[in-house]
């Protein structure tokens, strides 16, 4: 008996017999190699030819996955494969409908203001609350709300006088009120003018 070789156990089985005889013989006329490779026969892709190593780099080759459709079904084909062949929505196409998540708490009605099962409108006629800064600035010039812009100049220009540092001879508290004065009539001239746009 022969030396082995370490790479016998590619070529034989654990049990040193000899690899079985291939399951397929070539498709390709007049060729019997084993065939180890397959193709597919059309665009199902659900049935096979077997080829030998030559014959299937010969048919892959000239092969078209496409053969026989139009552009547009083939457009159509590939937007499909975009999405693994599976049905898709534009976004918000199909809405929100409560019902398709559980809310043990009830707490979706409040959140996202669902009324009998459908989705209200996500504004409410309550008014925003406002930022604590304008409350402020507003009590600076003593202006109630809404706010005119208007009101808000006269208040404004009648404040500036009274207190500004020069009708006072330069008093530290005074001029510390026209400063508040002033940077309360910038904030909400900002708000009235972002508001107009």
């Amino acid at each position: 008996m022969g030396r082995r070789s370490k790479y016998d156990f590619f070529f034989n089985d654990l049990t040193g017999r000899t690899p079985a005889a291939p399951e397929h013989v070539c498709d390709k006329e007049g060729c019997n190699k084993p065939a180890e490779y397959r193709a597919p026969k059309d665009r199902t892709l659900s049935e096979y030819y077997w080829f030998c190593l030559e014959h299937v780099q010969e048919y892959n080759a000239q092969w078209d996955y496409y053969a026989g459709m139009s552009p547009d079904e083939i457009e159509e084909h590939l937007k499909q494969d975009v999405c693994w062949q599976r049905p898709t929505w534009k976004l918000g196409e199909r809405g929100l409908d409560p019902s398709m998540f559980a809310d043990p708490l009830n707490i979706k009605a409040e959140a996202f203001h669902f009324e009998e099962g459908r989705e209200k409108a996500f504004k409410s006629d309550k008014p925003q609350p406002l930022d604590p800064a304008v409350i402020v600035a507003a009590k600076i010039l003593e202006v109630d709300f809404p706010l005119q812009k208007e009101e808000v100049r006269l208040n404004y220009k009648r404040l500036a006088k009274k207190y500004h540092p020069d009708s006072h001879g330069g008093s530290k508290e005074l001029e510390e009120r026209f400063k508040d004065i002033t940077e309360a009539y910038r904030l909400i001239m900002s708000i009235l003018d972002t508001d107009k746009e």
